[in-house]
């Protein structure tokens, strides 16, 4: 079995993810998932980590963090080594604590962050013991389960020293009242339909558009190792002409009629070149002629019409297929 890839690059997004040894527990008591949380702020100061989000299971834990300086690995093997010195010490035990190496996934952070945010805290439902409770159920254990950063997500008094919730929070209307409210719908939405990114991950190791697991490809991998299974899975990425030709060829519409709509179909424009043409917001606003706020808008209210309307997904599903060919 191929080892997954290990990518380090200043600024990197990633999902990390460490399993107890033979599944397990890594923590004993709540005593253990302080310490844990502890060594997870001094370690973050220490090696410049933006912790974005985090959840404690009994024998795993999630965490997603941006390395400003590319170093993830000085980072997890300083954080795991401290914190299984502290577990055998207090509980009289030798040996390894956790399951081989941590696992992480590269993100494209503009495309996934804020999605991601939510997946990993949904992980305290994602049980079989909670799979068969109601919805009410599973949202009253999400807003009462201590040992995640969904609750200063959800509630500002709640709030960690230690944890960045601006950055996801904006795509939501912001770190306020009205941003928190949003994010908590989103998540009640994704418990009662699901959300599910295992199958978007790219070669065991990148969770991203095509653009951006190109650009990784090309930037960060040797010619070398581009032809072991992981890599070979990369594909070629689409230009904003083959983003724009086909949406055009999918709604049978010319690009200045889309610029010059102010409904749906341009929202979709907006979309399909922020996930799978790697743009930012002001390029976006700068091609259709519309100022950023409008494309942020546009791409927010896109996301609730996909909600309730599958024939709108089945277009970007098109769309996406026609570039992949």
């Amino acid at each position: 079995m191929t080892r997954p890839l290990r990518i380090q690059y200043e600024g990197a997004l990633y999902h990390v993810t460490c399993r107890g040894n033979e599944r397990k527990a890594i923590f004993k008591d709540d005593h253990d998932r302080n310490v844990f949380l502890e060594l997870l702020n001094d370690g973050s100061k220490t090696y410049n980590i933006i912790l974005y989000c985090y959840v404690l299971m009994d024998n795993h834990f999630h965490l997603l963090l941006e390395t400003p300086l590319g170093n993830l690995s000085e980072f997890m093997r300083w954080f795991n080594i401290t914190y299984t010195s502290h577990y055998n010490r207090r509980h009289k035990r030798t040996g390894h604590l956790y399951q081989g190496r941590y696992k992480s996934i590269l993100v494209e952070k503009e495309s996934y962050l804020h999605i991601l945010s939510r997946y990993i805290h949904l992980n305290p439902v994602r049980t079989k013991q909670k799979e068969k409770t109601s919805l009410l159920e599973k949202e009253k254990y999400l807003r009462n389960y201590k040992w995640s950063s969904l609750l200063g997500y959800i509630d500002d008094a709640q709030r960690g020293t230690f944890v960045d919730y601006e950055q996801v929070l904006e795509t939501y209307g912001g770190e306020n009242k009205e941003g928190r409210k949003e994010y908590w719908k989103s998540i009640c939405y994704d418990l009662s339909r699901g959300i599910d990114i295992k199958e978007k991950i790219i070669g065991g190791s990148i969770l991203g558009g095509d653009i951006f697991a190109n650009w990784v490809r090309d930037r960060f991998l040797p010619a070398k190792s581009r032809e072991i299974p992981a890599v070979k899975q990369l594909k070629k990425y689409a230009t904003k002409e083959e983003i724009i030709e086909a949406l055009c060829k999918e709604v049978n519409k010319r690009f200045d009629e889309i610029k010059e709509e102010r409904g749906t179909i341009r929202q979709i424009a907006m979309e399909l070149l922020y996930r799978f043409g790697g743009m930012k917001g002001t390029e976006i606003g700068e091609m259709l002629g519309v100022d950023y706020s409008t494309v942020s808008q546009g791409r927010k209210r896109l996301r609730e019409k996909l909600k309730g309307n599958k024939n709108l997904s089945k277009i970007i599903k098109r769309v996406e297929t026609d570039l992949s060919l």
